[in-house]
């Protein structure tokens, strides 16, 4: 089953990116996240935006201070919704924007999908507070980023 992955927010020029590859990349990352955990990932909305948007989305739903790369919500299902991950990731172009410069290679629109893949692994459950899961979650979403870069 292909999750359902709605986008909003804008997605500026700057990035390099269209918002239906975005949209495309955050299916697989969802796919590929259901698939790791076996666990159904029935709908996922991507919200970009700026770091105020972030900051307010980082106090309100982690009770955290200022922006930052990604926040993730994830909904239970309510009856009568079949049992799965529903969810929210809120992703942060300016911090996107930012970042990418510093990594050689590296472009905007990778350090934003690199965002989403990551969002999607916490959204399945996976953890990055001690340094072992940080590892383990950053290498799964730079093999998604290289999967997905071949399929297209």
């Amino acid at each position: 089953m292909t999750p359902s992955v709605h986008i909003e927010g804008k997605s500026p020029k700057a990035l390099g990116i269209a918002k239906s590859r975005v949209a495309s990349a955050a299916r697989f990352f969802a796919t590929r996240s259901s698939e790791r955990v076996g666990v159904p990932f029935h709908e996922v909305t991507v919200i970009l935006q700026d770091d105020a948007g972030s900051s307010e989305a980082h106090v309100g739903i982690m009770g955290v201070e200022g922006a930052t790369d990604v926040i993730t919500q994830r909904y239970e299902a309510i009856p009568p919704e079949p049992p799965g991950v529903y969810g929210e990731l809120y992703v942060n172009v300016d911090m996107a924007l930012r970042a990418a410069p510093k990594r050689a290679g590296w472009s905007p629109a990778s350090e934003l999908l690199l965002y989403i893949a990551h969002g999607m692994d916490h959204l399945s459950g996976e953890d990055d507070h001690e340094p072992e899961g940080y590892a383990r979650m950053r290498s799964r979403e730079l093999r998604w980023l290289r999967e997905f870069s071949r399929m297209a």
